[in-house]
C-alpha cells in the first residue's frame, strides 16, 4: 500500500527491555543507520550493572536511546517521542518519562499475568485505559520473529532472541533508515554461526516488511541529513575517542605508548580498543590489581615511554600514592578518569562527576597536578591529546576527568588531518648540563617551563638518583634540608600553575545577560541546549565551560565578576561551586543532581528561567 512520508526535524528514540534483549546492539545498529545518512546524533545508553539481572524486573531493564536532527544538536534528548517495550519492565521503567502523544511499540506476547505481577502491575496496561495519552502499536514481536523464522534451522529460543532485529527492522522502515550495514554487520558477526546471521537478517527483513505491509502505521517519517562542516565523519563514543586520542598521542609525539590498566567499568573500553592497535607502537598491560598498573604506566615514563593508567573513581583512589610519587619525581603520566556514581563500588554503570575534589586534592603532601575535563564524546579525542601534550612538556601527571555519560554516548566527530594535531615531540637529555659541561643536574629546570631534564636511563654520563624522598634542587641529591624542601615544594606547584591555559570564552550573544551558567566536563550539552532554548524564548543569559580545573583559566575571575548570579550545575553535590567560592569569593549558586542520569535540558531551562527572572 501508499504510505504517507511525513518530514521531522527530530526525533528522540528509546529501545527498553531486558538487559538479555540486545537494547544496547539493537541502539548501536539503528546509530550507525542514522550516521549514514548524515543526521546529527546523540545517544544515551543506560543498562544495569549486573551482567545477567533478574529477567522481568525493573532493575534488569536495559536501554538506549538516539537523538537525530537535522540540525546541531547538544543532547540525547529529554522525552522520548518513541519507546520500544520490549516487556512490562521496560513500559514501566520508562513511562512516566513520555509526554502525551508519544508513540509506544509494545511486544505483547511479554505482557502474561505473570510478567505484569513481576513488576507491580495489577491490571494489563494495554486494557486498562493507562495509556491513552500515548499513540499505542500492540505488537507480538517474539511471535511475529518465531513465524518469520520457522525455516530456518535454528532453535525457538535463538528465535525469540531475534526479536530485537525484527524491532530494529521496523523502526529503520519507520524512519527511512538505510540498513546495508546492518546486514553486513550481522553476517560478521555470526560468521562462525551462518545459521544464524541467516536468521538475525531474516528477523530484520521481516520488521522492514511488516512496517510497509501492515494497516497499523499508516505513516513513514523523514528526518533530512544536517548541515554539517565538510569531511570525513564518523560515530564514535567518548571511550573509542579517548583510545584513538592516546594512539595520536603516541605518533605525534614519536614515543611508544604503554597503557598500564585493571579493568573496572566504564573504562574498560579503552584497554580493549588500545589492545587493537599494537603496530602504533602501544603496549596494553592488564595488571593484577590499580595500584600495579599506574605502577607499570610511571615505570614506562621513567624509561622513556608515555605511560597511561586508565580506570575509574576507585581506581584513582588506589593510585594516589604513585600518583603523589610521579608528582616528585616529576615524569610525564597521563591518568584517565572514567567517572561513575559512588561512594565505593556504587552504581558502575551510571554517571556522576563527583571525581573532582580527589583528581584535584586527592594525595598526600603538597602534590598539585593538571586536570582537564573533555565536554562531549568526540571532544575526548581533543582533550586527551592536550593532556598529554601538558604532561610531556611539563614532566607532570595529568589527570583528565571523562565520565559514564561520555564514555557510552556517541555522536558525529569530524576525522581531523593528522598533520593538523598538534606536534607532541620531546627532546631527551643527552649530556651533562652542568656549568663545567662535566655533570647532570637532574633538577636544573627550564626556564619557561619550570620542567626538568628528562633523562633515559642508561644514557652514558646521566646517572641520577630518582625516588619518593625529597632532592636537593638541581643536583637531585637527596636533602632534608627545610629551606631546600620549601623551595621544591613552591616549584612543584608553580609548574603547575604556570601552565598556559587558554582563556575561557564566554557565549553571551549580545551582552547583556546578567546570569552566568559555569559547567564542566559532560554537563556542557545540557546547558547549552537549555541556554539556546532561554534565548529563542528573548531571555538574555551567558554560558561559559571550563575545560581546565587545574589550573583554572587566568581571566576566570574577571569573566565571573562580570555578572550578578553564577550558576553551576553539576551532577555531585557542589564540588566546582566550592571552589569557585574559595577561590574568587563568588557567590555562586550550585544546582546539583545525583541520581546516576545527566541533567536534561528541560530541568536545566526551568531552573534557569527562575533565576533570570529574579535576577
Amino acid at each position: 500500500m501508499t504510505k504517507q512520508v511525513r518530514q521531522l526535524d527530530r526525533v528522540v528514540i528509546r529501545f527498553a527491555g531486558d538487559s538479555g534483549d540486545g537494547m544496547q546492539l539493537t541502539g548501536d545498529r539503528f546509530t550507525a543507520e542514522t550516521a549514514q545518512l548524515g543526521n546529527d546524533i546523540s545517544t544515551l545508553p543506560n543498562f544495569p550493572a549486573e551482567i545477567r539481572a533478574p529477567a522481568g524486573t525493573l532493575p534488569g531493564v536495559s536501554s538506549f536511546q538516539v537523538h537525530f536532527a537535522d540540525f546541531d544538536i547538544l543532547t540525547p534528548g529529554d522525552a522520548p517521542n518513541v519507546l520500544v517495550a520490549m516487556n512490562p519492565a521496560a513500559l514501566k521503567a520508562n513511562v512516566p518519562e513520555l509526554a502525551p502523544g508519544a508513540e509506544i511499540i509494545v511486544n505483547t506476547d511479554e505482557f502474561t499475568p505473570r510478567n505484569l505481577a513481576k513488576v507491580g502491575y495489577t491490571s494489563n496496561p494495554l486494557e486498562d485505559g493507562s495509556l491513552d495519552r500515548f499513540v499505542v502499536h500492540p505488537i507480538p514481536l517474539t511471535s511475529l520473529t518465531v513465524g518469520a523464522l520457522a525455516d530456518h534451522d535454528i532453535s525457538k529460543k535463538d528465535a525469540e532472541r531475534a526479536k530485537n532485529m525484527f524491532a530494529l527492522g521496523l523502526l529503520s522502515w519507520m524512519y527511512s533508515r538505510p540498513y546495508e550495514s546492518t546486514l553486513r554487520f550481522l553476517e560478521r558477526k555470526f560468521a562462525a554461526r551462518p545459521e544464524l546471521a541467516a536468521a538475525n537478517i531474516a528477523a530484520f527483513k521481516a520488521g522492514w516488511n511488516f512496517g510497509e505491509t501492515t494497516e497499523r502505521f499508516a505513516v513513514r517519517y523523514e528526518v533530512k541529513p544536517a548541515k554539517m562542516a565538510p569531511g570525513t565523519y564518523r560515530n564514535i563514543t567518548g571511550n573509542t575517542a579517548l583510545a584513538l586520542g592516546i594512539v595520536a598521542a603516541g605518533v605525534r609525539s614519536k614515543l611508544p605508548v604503554v597503557l598500564g590498566a585493571y579493568p573496572i567499568t566504564p573504562a574498560s573500553d579503552i584497554l580493549h580498543e588500545l589492545s587493537k592497535h599494537k603496530r602504533f607502537g602501544i603496549t596494553t598491560v592488564q595488571a593484577e590489581d590499580e595500584i600495579a598498573a599506574v605502577g607499570v604506566a610511571l615505570g614506562a615514563s621513567y624509561g622513556g615511554a608515555l605511560g597511561v593508567t586508565t580506570t575509574s573513581g576507585p581506581g584513582v583512589a588506589l593510585k594516589g600514592e604513585t600518583i603523589s610519587l610521579a608528582v616528585a619525581l616529576e615524569l610525564p603520566l597521563v591518568i584517565v578518569d572514567v567517572q561513575r556514581a559512588g561512594p565505593s563500588t556504587g552504581m558502575p554503570t551510571k554517571t556522576e562527576q563527583a571525581d573532582l575534589n580527589l583528581a584535584l586534592f586527592g594525595r598526600h603532601g603538597e602534590a598539585p597536578v593538571a586536570v582537564i575535563a573533555p565536554r562531549s564524546p568526540a571532544d575526548c579525542f581533543t582533550a586527551v591529546l592536550e593532556a598529554a601534550k601538558v604532561a610531556l612538556t611539563y614532566r607532570t601527571p595529568v589527570i583528565l576527568l571523562s565520565d559514564n555519560y561520555l564514555a557510552n554516548g556517541s555522536e558525529p566527530w569530524l576525522l581531523p588531518e593528522v598533520e593538523s594535531l598538534p606536534d607532541l615531540r620531546v627532546e631527551f637529555a643527552t649530556k651533562p648540563n652542568s656549568e663545567d659541561g662535566k655533570t647532570f643536574l637532574p633538577y636544573l629546570r627550564d626556564p619557561v617551563t619550570l620542567a626538568r631534564p628528562w633523562a633515559i636511563p642508561g644514557t652514558p654520563g646521566l646517572e641520577h638518583r630518582i625516588g619518593g624522598l625529597e632532592k636537593a634542587d638541581k643536583t637531585g641529591a637527596i636533602s632534608y634540608d627545610p629551606a631546600n624542601h620549601d623551595y621544591m615544594v613552591r616549584t612543584r606547584a608553580a609548574r603547575i600553575a604556570n601552565i598556559p591555559v587558554p582563556d575561557v570564552e564566554v557565549d553571551d550573544p549580545d551582552g547583556s545577560a546578567r546570569v552566568l551558567v559555569l559547567g564542566w566536563g559532560s554537563t556542557y550539552g545540557p546547558i547549552g541546549a537549555a541556554c539556546r532554548t532561554l534565548r529563542q524564548r528573548g531571555l538574555a543569559i551567558a554560558q561559559a565551560h571550563l575545560r581546565w580545573l587545574s589550573p583554572l583559566p587566568a581571566n576566570l575571575g574577571e569573566v565571573l565578576a562580570r555578572y550578578d548570579r553564577v550558576v553551576i550545575p553539576e551532577m555531585n553535590l557542589g564540588q566546582l561551586a566550592q571552589v569557585i567560592r574559595a577561590r574568587y569569593l563568588v557567590d555562586a549558586i550550585p544546582y546539583n543532581k545525583v541520581r546516576g542520569l545527566p541533567f536534561t535540558a528541560a530541568e536545566l531551562e526551568t531552573m534557569l528561567e527562575e533565576v533570570v527572572k529574579n535576577a
